[in-house]
C-alpha cells in the first residue's frame, strides 16, 4: 500500500461533484491532474476519488486511471483484483484491449495468477559484490515491442542529476534520449512490468522512481558514470535526506538488434548487450550504503541500429507520486 493513500476531502468532493455534474470526464481529468500534482495542488485521496465517481458515472477513460490508482495503491489501497476489473470495465477501448491482449501474452489470465508470474523471473548471480543479477525472459518480445511504442511519442534528450544545482540538466556526458512516464501516463502493463521489477529486486514498489524508456541511435553514448549520488557533495546530500539514495538500478533490454551498445562496467570487467527481454539488476552501493565506485558504468554508442531500454531507478526511500 503506497503512503499516498489517505481520506478525501468530503466538502471537496462535495464541491466537485456539484460542478461537475453531468461531466464525468471533466472530473477524470481534474483526479487525474490531482492525482500527481500537474497544474493542480497534489491530493492523491482526492484525485483517486473523483476517478473513481467518473468511472461510476460511465467515462471509460476513468476505468482505466482506476486500474492503474488499484495496482500501484496511490490514493487507495493497492488492489490486483480491483485492477483488473477496471479495465475489463474499460474493454470496449483499443487500449484496454490491447493491455489485455499482452497481459494474457505474459500468462497471466486473472488477478489471481499475478503473484505467480512476479515470482516466476527465473535469476542467475552473475557476481556478488558488487550484486549483479540477470533474469532471462523477464518481459515478453510484445511488451517490449509495446514499451517501445509508448516511449516514442515522447522521446526528449535524457538529461543527468545535476551536482551543483538541483533537479536536472541536459549534459554532453549523454547523449541519448528517453521517455519518463509519470503515475498517469503509465497502465496496467507498465505497473505489472514495476511489480515485477519490485519483486525481483525485493524492495517496495514505491521505492520506484518514474520508470524511462531509453533510446539510443548509432553514436549516442552516456559516458562514464555512476548511478548513486555521492554524499559529499552538497546537493546531492540534501537529495539524498529527502527522497534517498539510488541503491539499485535495474535494466530490462527491449531490442537485441543492434551492434555495439553494450553497457561497459571497466572496473569489474564486465559488459552487457542482453537478448530481448532480459534484465539486469545491480547494486550501485556496498553492504555499508556507500556508492561502491567499482559500479562505475558507461552505456557505449551502437555501432548499428538503435538500441532500447527499460530503466527503473530504486531508492532506499518510499517515493512521492510523480
Amino acid at each position: 500500500m503506497s503512503e499516498a493513500v489517505g481520506v478525501p476531502d468530503p466538502d471537496f468532493q462535495a464541491l466537485v461533484r456539484k460542478q461537475y455534474a453531468g461531466n464525468p470526464h471533466a472530473m477524470t481529468e481534474l483526479g487525474a491532474r490531482l492525482l500527481v500534482g500537474r497544474d493542480a495542488p497534489q491530493a492523491p485521496a482526492d484525485g483517486a476519488a473523483l476517478i473513481a465517481e467518473a468511472a461510476q458515472q460511465g467515462d471509460g477513460a476513468a476505468w482505466l486511471y482506476v486500474a492503474v490508482i488499484a495496482a500501484a495503491g496511490v490514493g487507495r489501497a493497492q488492489s490486483w483484483f480491483d485492477a483488473f476489473d477496471a479495465v475489463h470495465r474499460a474493454a470496449d477501448s483499443a487500449s484496454a484491449q490491447r493491455q489485455l491482449e499482452l497481459i494474457r501474452g505474459m500468462g497471466i489470465a486473472g488477478a489471481g495468477d499475478v503473484r505467480g508470474w512476479l515470482a516466476r523471473a527465473g535469476a542467475r548471480t552473475l557476481r556478488e559484490a558488487p550484486r549483479f543479477v540477470a533474469f532471462s525472459g523477464f518481459l515478453t518480445l510484445d511488451v517490449c515491442l509495446y514499451l517501445r511504442e509508448r516511449a516514442k511519442p515522447k522521446l526528449v534528450p535524457a538529461q543527468v542529476n545535476d551536482a551543483k544545482g538541483s533537479g536536472l540538466k541536459l549534459d554532453p556526458m549523454r547523449t541519448n534520449t528517453g521517455s519518463v512516464f509519470s503515475l498517469i501516463e503509465t497502465d496496467l502493463v507498465m505497473q505489472l512490468v514495476r511489480a515485477r521489477i519490485a519483486h525481483a529486486a525485493n524492495v517496495a514498489t514505491e521505492a520506484l522512481e518514474p520508470p524511462e524508456v531509453l533510446h539510443y541511435s548509432v553514436g549516442q553514448t552516456y559516458r562514464q558514470h555512476v548511478d548513486f549520488f555521492h554524499a559529499s557533495l552538497p546537493n546531492f546530500a540534501d537529495e539524498m535526506r529527502v527522497k534517498g539514495q539510488h541503491v539499485k538500478t535495474c535494466l530490462v533490454y527491449l531490442n537485441d538488434d543492434f551492434e555495439g551498445g553494450e553497457t561497459d562496467f571497466p572496473r569489474i570487467g564486465m559488459k552487457f548487450q542482453e537478448q530481448t527481454g532480459e534484465a539486469l539488476i545491480f547494486d550501485n552501493v556496498a553492504a555499508n550504503g556507500i556508492g561502491d565506485m567499482n559500479t562505475v558504468h558507461t552505456g557505449l554508442p551502437p555501432t548499428r541500429g538503435e538500441k532500447w531500454l527499460f530503466s527503473q531507478w530504486i531508492r532506499n526511500k518510499p517515493q512521492r507520486v510523480a
